[in-house]
């Protein structure tokens, strides 16, 4: 069977594929992240600093390409 790189031409279609899981990853990570500062803020004087919104942002980040990795890759 031929797979999709030996086709021919088409690497920018691969990377172009590549690219949208990252921009979705990035964007569903960046609302977790929101989601968590506003209710880690609800009810408290606390305030949510830069230094944790982007460790919470990384790590969701991680949690998103650990999950698009076993979808993509297979289970």
């Amino acid at each position: 069977m031929l797979t999709l790189l030996e086709v021919g031409n088409l690497g920018g279609l691969v990377v172009m594929i590549i690219g949208i899981i990252i921009v979705i990853a990035v964007v569903a990570s960046l609302f977790i992240t929101v989601m968590a500062k506003i209710i880690y803020e609800w009810n408290n004087d606390k305030k949510f600093t830069k230094k944790q919104f982007w460790q919470t942002m990384l790590i969701s980040l991680l949690i998103c390409g650990l999950i698009s990795g076993f979808v993509c890759g297979g289970m």
